[in-house]
């Protein structure tokens, strides 16, 4: 059984913002942007984390925040419902145009008549 994805994050979802994180550490994090910032454009939310040294260590641990956080999961849950009663519709309208559910008339001599008996007749 193939599995096909239901919603897709990519980098372009979010906006990634680097500062200076200030507090224990001494200089170094007084001189370098270490901190980091991830905000998820579409729900609003954010989420950060000044705790190490290394830029590339606080993104890794603001995205997992983010991902971890009840205003976030509750946001997946909300977008997927909406995912999902979309495709629903679309597909119960894509089962009910189906050929045997259609019903064409034409006018012949002023009257409306199934297309069917136009054909046979």
């Amino acid at each position: 059984m193939v599995r096909e994805h239901l919603l897709s994050l990519t980098k372009k979802d979010f906006t990634v913002t680097t500062f200076k994180s200030g507090g224990k550490g001494g200089q170094h994090q007084n001189k370098t942007d270490s901190g980091v910032r991830v905000k998820h454009n579409e729900s609003g939310l954010w989420a950060e984390s000044r705790d190490g040294k290394s830029q590339h260590h606080n993104k890794k641990v603001a995205f997992r925040r983010l991902a971890r956080t009840p205003s976030f999961i509750s946001w997946l849950k909300m977008k997927s419902n909406e995912i999902i009663t979309k495709t629903t519709i679309a597909q119960k309208v894509e089962d009910m145009m189906s050929e045997e559910n259609i019903k064409v008339e034409v006018k012949v001599d002023g009257k409306w008549v199934d297309e069917k008996e136009v054909k046979n007749g």
